[in-house]
């Protein structure tokens, strides 16, 4: 969860409300200063570098980092025609972003005809995500998205009694667990391995050749057209297996 998604506060799917006898708009966006070195990677260089970012949040997406235009390396940002309208803040200008060897096509943008009340963006501009190399805070790499300062992940260790059954039978029981808080979801316990005993016709089990898992590389998403592709060509190989 986060300020803008899923069930925070900003979002569509708010399961709380804010106490006031005031209407408030169907949409509300809040934007914030970082408050941290943002610097953004593209054609293996460095096109921004920036101690002044600011946060914007918009109901239903994850946060966009806007950074002055004057932090941006000369000659990265090349004009185009494109022009499209924002629901919220108006007109905006879409821009080509221009490395040593190569162009990102419409992968930065600025609003240009702000309301007053969102004037804190003007002189800003945003890049997508997916057409740069990498954004980084500091010298550490950011993945998925600017980093949400209202979405936490933390640990904690515990020592209440937590005990796991299924169909009656008691498959874990500790009193030293581990529990998840993450935004959004409810607490996840996690048990020592010490304290989970597996029997079979009262004899413990013990883990067998066969029963290991073998890592084949590490995990990653597929694009949609992948997946029909996959999904098209495993098709075609059952058709000839016919």
């Amino acid at each position: 969860m986060g300020l803008s998604w899923q069930q925070g506060p900003l979002a569509p799917g708010a399961v709380g409300h804010f106490l006031t006898d005031q209407s408030l708009p169907d949409r509300l966006l809040f934007a914030e200063p970082a408050r941290r070195r943002m610097r953004i990677r593209f054609d293996d260089t460095w096109i921004a570098d920036s101690e002044q970012a600011i946060l914007l949040h918009e109901p239903g997406r994850y946060p966009v980092a806007y950074l002055p235009v004057e932090h941006v390396e000369e000659g990265v940002l090349l004009p185009t025609d494109r022009i499209t309208t924002h629901r919220d803040l108006g007109a905006t200008r879409w821009f080509t972003v221009a490395g040593p060897g190569r162009l990102a096509e419409r992968a930065a943008w600025t609003h240009t005809d702000l309301p007053e009340h969102a004037s804190v963006l003007a002189g800003h501009v945003a890049f997508a995500w997916r057409a740069m190399d990498g954004f980084y805070e500091e010298d550490e790499r950011i993945l998925g998205h600017a980093a949400d300062n209202y979405h936490r992940v933390d640990i904690r260790s515990s020592s209440r009694h937590l005990v796991v059954r299924s169909a009656g039978t008691t498959i874990a029981d500790t009193t030293a667990p581990t529990v998840l808080f993450e935004s959004g979801f409810a607490p996840r316990w996690y048990v020592p391995r010490t304290d989970v005993d597996v029997f079979l016709d009262g004899k413990q089990l013990r883990l067998e050749p066969g029963q290991t898992v073998i890592a084949h590389g590490l995990d990653r998403g597929l694009e949609p057209d992948e997946i029909a592709h996959r999904g098209d060509s495993g098709l075609h190989n059952a058709e000839g297996q016919q």
